[in-house]
């Protein structure tokens, strides 16, 4: 019953139902509470909806039944960074790479993150204030002899304070990029956040008085300002911008496309008040075409095949599917809810390979 209840739980979360997920993750556990790789999934789906008190103490839950579940280990340093505790977040991140080796949940990112909020944490902001002064001078009283000459007083010396610099980093995901300008305790009305499809500004006022701006354009690649926004956090700015495109962003900064000499009066050529212009539906024609033309081999072909049968497949098919890979540890992929419904699914490694957990 149990695992009916993970499989489904699981096929819930795919479908980005994480409500429903966790509902069924939660029974699951009221029929089997042994499962670490329940908590862990739970803690994921709570992690989706920002709860992540609720994360954490699901991860930590999973972490005391296998403390070798590396996916628990970051679930619990994502939850913890969410609520700013960085510390315990670091170590959490720091536990999850040792039994990481490869690093494939990007733990050293994180860690580097959790650092430079620590650092943040530690300095102390001056605010951009500098000092403007005259350099003392001592009066030499000129010798009574006429032949020696009277001392040059210096011209006072102005200090020029260097202009302020708010530091910022940035991250992203497949929908997402993020960007944390490091400027604390920043009051609502002393913050004005500008997003266009390629220009993040932020206008602030500092402590002192003083305005500073930081712009980012052009972005390296548009995004939707509609579904993006920004929040004020007691240590940082986060501003979350919505990707148009599905792209992975080697920098948050690009360069400059200008328009042809005679613009076109396509009407999907977007943005129409841009200086640049870009045919995003021949473009997203072109993608689907040359996509539906390119011929996969080997795993990708594979893994395409079983994409088509999930989707292709009922309910039983589903189930089965997911209850064999789950409890097989991803040595089984069966379809037949006869057979794989009524016991537990056996690990089968292919031949001339062995099936061992991983230990620390």
């Amino acid at each position: 019953m149990a695992s009916d209840l993970f499989g489904k739980g699981n096929e819930a979360f795919i479908n980005e139902q994480y409500e429903s997920a966790i509902k069924l993750y939660t029974q699951a556990l009221e029929h089997e509470q042994n499962r670490d790789d329940i908590y862990s999934n739970r803690a994921q789906a709570y992690l989706k909806l920002e709860r992540y008190k609720e994360a954490v103490e699901d991860a930590i839950d999973a972490i005391n039944l296998n403390q070798d579940n590396v996916k628990a280990h970051h679930r619990k340093g994502t939850g913890l960074f969410h609520l700013e505790d960085y510390q315990s977040a670091k170590e959490a991140f720091r536990h999850g790479l040792k039994l990481d080796a490869e690093d494939s949940f990007n733990f050293k990112m994180w860690i580097r993150k959790c650092e430079a909020e620590l650092d943040l944490k530690k300095s102390v902001e001056s605010g951009g204030q500098g000092e403007i002064g005259v350099s003392e001078t001592k009066t030499t009283v000129a010798d009574s002899q006429p032949s020696e000459p009277k001392p040059v007083t210096p011209e006072p010396q102005i200090i020029i304070p260097e202009k302020p610099k708010l530091k910022h980093d940035w991250y992203q995901t497949a929908t997402h990029v993020m960007v944390n300008i490091f400027y604390k305790n920043c009051k609502q009305e002393n913050a004005n956040i500008e997003i266009q499809d390629r220009l993040l500004k932020a206008d602030l006022i500092l402590p002192n008085g003083e305005p500073i701006e930081l712009k980012f354009s052009p972005l390296a690649h548009p995004v939707n300002p509609s579904a993006s926004s920004f929040k004020i956090l007691k240590s940082k700015i986060e501003v979350k911008l919505k990707k148009m495109e599905g792209l992975q962003w080697k920098e948050l900064e690009g360069e400059e496309e200008l328009a042809p000499a005679h613009p076109a009066s396509d009407p999907m050529q977007y943005p129409s008040s841009s200086h640049y212009t870009r045919n995003w539906d021949k473009l997203s024609k072109e993608a689907e075409k040359e996509e539906k033309e390119e011929k996969k081999e080997g795993d990708a072909a594979l893994n395409d095949l079983f994409k088509q049968i999930y989707s292709d497949g009922t309910e039983e098919t589903k189930r089965a599917m997911m209850k064999s890979f789950y409890e097989s540890g991803g040595t089984v992929l069966s379809t037949n809810w006869n057979e794989i419904g009524a016991k537990q699914t056996e690990v089968k490694p292919p031949d001339g390979m062995e099936y061992k957990k991983w230990e620390s």
